[in-house]
């Protein structure tokens, strides 16, 4: 990866879809979220190639991952595998991340170690509301070990989520799992886990900022919104007291980097800490360098 060449990092990609063509989510779920961010059908389940090729295109990065919730969900994700292997076959663009449900207790605990081993996984993402379980749960703790002994990276979704936004009972997804002071526990216990919380975190932004500007290894990005929607608080600190802790993201394919990049430019953003946000921060968080 020509790091130095790159326009940007963006953080938060999502693997939609596996080789096979099996979708990581049922369709009521899909279907409720393309409707949430007014996705077309036909461009929401991008292969992980396509992906590659988008990015590519746009002279950027992506941190690429599948949620595993088949626990509570029923519905197997995307191979964790197969999008390590699709990385290792676009390293110019991709960083694979892979995501295990802490539901699977040991086994988890393995194929996390593993994953990282043998398949250079550089972090886990975690979606508490879908998945089923409050952040600081020691059913998690094991995984969370194997992050921060590895150095690799554990990224949390919080606050609302467009799965299951609209259906009858959510889809049955509960978002008070996603409250970012959760994290605060999970930070406190773990000192040197490196973490990530994903999005402006509605309805607990204050939480999120206070949870990061107090532990030192707690990040933030700023995917899954156009940050012409950002509050106020979020863009304060972000130009000043957490300019090294925030990062792009833009949780494609629901939000495409070019409608947020556009978006984002029109933010009142010091010019010293614009490319921190899109590249530098990130860059260093996940330890790439030009190769």
């Amino acid at each position: 990866m020509r790091v130095g060449e790159l326009v940007a990092i963006d953080v938060h990609t999502h693997a939609e879809v596996s080789s096979r063509g099996a979708a990581a989510l049922d369709d009521a779920l899909y279907d409720a979220s393309s409707a949430y961010f007014k996705v077309e059908g036909r461009l929401r389940k991008p292969t992980l190639q396509e992906l590659a090729a988008y990015y590519r295109e746009r002279r950027m990065a992506a941190v690429v991952f599948t949620v595993d919730a088949e626990s509570a969900t029923g519905t197997p994700p995307v191979p964790n595998e197969e999008v390590a292997a699709a990385a290792a076959a676009n390293p110019d663009v991709l960083v694979p991340f892979a995501s295990l449900d802490p539901h699977r207790g040991r086994a988890a605990v393995r194929q996390a170690r593993r994953l990282v081993e043998e398949y250079g996984v550089k972090g886990f993402k975690f979606h508490p509301s879908i998945q089923g379980f409050f952040p600081h749960d020691r059913l998690a703790y094991g995984l969370y070990e194997v992050i921060e002994e590895t150095g690799t990276v554990a990224l949390f979704h919080t606050g609302q989520t467009g799965i299951g936004a609209g259906l009858p009972g959510g889809g049955g997804i509960r978002l008070k799992y996603s409250n970012p002071l959760y994290v605060d526990d999970v930070a406190a216990d773990f000192p040197h886990l490196k973490i990530i919380l994903a999005h402006p975190s509605f309805p607990w932004q204050d939480e999120a900022l206070a949870v990061a500007g107090h532990k030192p290894g707690v990040h933030i990005d700023l995917s899954g919104w156009s940050p012409k929607y950002f509050p106020s608080q979020l863009v304060q600190y972000a130009n000043t007291l957490l300019q090294d802790k925030v990062l792009f993201g833009s949780d494609y394919p629901v939000l495409t980097p070019d409608r947020w990049l556009a978006d984002f430019a029109a933010l009142p953003i010091k010019d010293e800490v614009r490319p921190k946000i899109l590249k530098e921060n990130a860059a260093r968080l996940l330890g790439l360098t030009d190769s």
